[in-house]
């Protein structure tokens, strides 16, 4: 059974949707005023693997990520570029979508826009309003917070941590802690007509609306980063219940932040970091545009977006992630031992694992292993990553059982001499094929190693290096067959130097980049 950490109980329980087997998900997604960086792809990461998952697991699931285009911050970007507020929003939206794109994030359902749903927030507004839980003040529309006795039950701070100094419109509220639903319109910026004259939404209003639109007005999970507990989820909250009447989401998932990091280590070792939960030491050393962290976009140039998504996948969601290109490049090496295999599961079978038939989902993947040594170890190695994943998703923990799985096949594969033609016997590569299938089946749950790893690093210099790189290998073993050890020397060792490792095996010479 799937066990979820829910922030609003600070416990973990069995996931039980509102409406099984569906499942409706709404993930808090960015606002589109400047490129994006590494931060802003933590949250779809997970989320697009949350899903994947829960499909695997049998629920019927909906995953809405929405796009704030319209925003005090998207404003004074606009002035400072000196283009429409609009034109900066598509911009900025397209970035994000080719980014998210790079990195297999494709299970997302909706991205709706605030733009979009005006009628549906003014309503949300008026509810609240004609409720008595909102007032009007010089165009203005503000949530009452004296009248949600409710009110910090999800950041669980103390009463007078949650009043605040008011902000710049302090004048026209009755209380600090209370909230803009509605601002009105200023000279020069973008306004809607509404009850209560031209003016724009407040930023939490946009969320509760359209995650009501499209997942109704009580749904199963909200996500974000852990940096949004307060105040935005805790506005979303009070304002959605007060003005339905009925609970919001009934589990509130939030993810570690980026960090920069000033340390390296091996990647699932022991290191110094800040505490998973703790945002006053997380937030010190988050990454954020402000703090001039570099276009993702640029990122994508240095490392492939199936590297990047499993360096994301490698620590707990609830964990801050230390960032770094050594780290990264860590997960990349990480990652060549499933390359490796791929490439010599096909040596040895005449068959491409990624054209392997594997169980899509979770009741399909069980087998007998038939009391066959290899077999066994791979079922339970199965049952190892289901459990991770059961305790709330727990991809780090899963990572680890998948390398455990593709060593056991590689040592089985040593162990056979299946490199060698003449021991390729059914028996022998029958279990293999199970192992590998097995590997298939679960790896796409986290959005890893759907396609081939040259199509993964797509592009025209990717694939023809790859070509170079075997006209290289055949020339040598052209080279060593006229017994030209001289020649086949230097091809090995110039390739070498560039980074390029060659490996003789029984079956041909295989090549990595280092």
């Amino acid at each position: 059974m799937i066990r979820v950490y829910n922030t609003l109980t600070k416990t973990k329980k069995p996931f039980e949707p509102v409406r099984p087997p569906k499942v409706g998900i709404y993930l808090c997604g960015p606002t589109v005023y400047k490129p994006c960086h590494i931060g802003h792809m933590v949250g779809p990461v997970i989320f697009d693997c949350i899903k994947r998952y829960l499909a695997y697991s049998g629920y019927d699931v909906t995953l809405v990520v929405n796009v704030t285009d319209v925003d005090d911050k998207l404003i004074g970007e606009s002035n400072a570029r000196g283009m429409p507020m609009a034109e900066l929003a598509e911009e900025m939206t397209a970035d994000y979508m080719q980014n998210i794109e790079a990195l297999g994030i494709d299970v997302i359902d909706h991205f709706p826009r605030c733009t979009a749903h005006m009628g549906d927030i003014i309503d949300l507004v008026e509810r609240l309003v004609e409720r008595g839980h909102a007032y009007v003040s010089d165009g203005d529309v503000y949530f009452d917070v004296t009248k949600a006795p409710d009110y910090g039950k999800l950041s669980h701070r103390p009463a007078d941590a949650l009043l605040g100094e008011g902000g710049g419109m302090a004048e026209r509220k009755r209380s600090a802690a209370d909230f803009a639903l509605w601002k009105g319109a200023k000279p020069g910026e973008p306004s809607w007509d509404s009850p209560w004259g031209p003016g724009r939404p407040g930023w939490h209003i946009e969320c509760s609306a359209m995650s009501r639109a499209l997942l109704g007005d009580t749904f199963d999970i909200h996500g974000g980063g852990l940096d949004l507990v307060f105040p935005h989820h805790e506005n979303e909250i009070a304002q959605s219940e007060h003005a339905t009447g009925r609970p919001y989401a009934k589990y509130w998932m939030h993810n570690g932040l980026m960090q920069a990091s000033d340390e390296l280590g091996k990647v699932g070792g022991r290191q110094t970091r800040a505490r998973e939960g703790d945002l006053t030491s997380q937030e010190v050393r988050k990454i954020s545009k402000s703090k001039g962290s570099d276009a993702f976009s640029e990122m994508l140039e240095r490392f492939s977006g199936e590297t990047i998504r499993f360096f994301l996948l490698s620590t707990h969601y609830r964990r801050p992630i230390d960032f770094s290109e050594g780290r990264i490049q860590e997960v990349e090496t990480g990652l060549e031992t499933f390359y490796r295999f791929f490439k010599r599961f096909e040596r040895v079978t005449g068959e491409s694992f990624y054209a392997l038939p594997a169980a899509t989902q979770r009741a399909h993947g069980d087998f007998d292993p038939g009391g066959d040594p290899l077999l066994e170890q791979v079922a339970e190695l199965r049952d190892r990553f289901l459990a991770d994943m059961d305790d709330d998703f727990n991809t780090g923990g899963a990572i680890g059982a998948l390398f455990d799985l593709v060593r056991a096949l590689n040592k089985y594969a040593d162990q056979e001499r299946l490199e060698e033609p003449g021991r390729r016997t059914p028996e022998k590569l029958t279990p293999l094929r199970q192992g590998a299938a097995t590997l298939r089946e679960l790896g796409p749950t986290l959005g890893m190693f759907r396609t081939p790893v040259e199509e993964a690093a797509a592009g025209a210099g990717s694939e023809l290096t790859g070509k170079l790189l075997d006209l290289f290998v055949a020339i040598r073993a052209e080279a060593r067959k006229k017994k030209d050890f001289a020649t086949a020397d230097r091809i090995r060792d110039g390739l070498a130097e560039l980074g390029v490792t060659l490996e003789d095996r029984p079956g041909g010479t295989e090549w990595t980049l280092d």
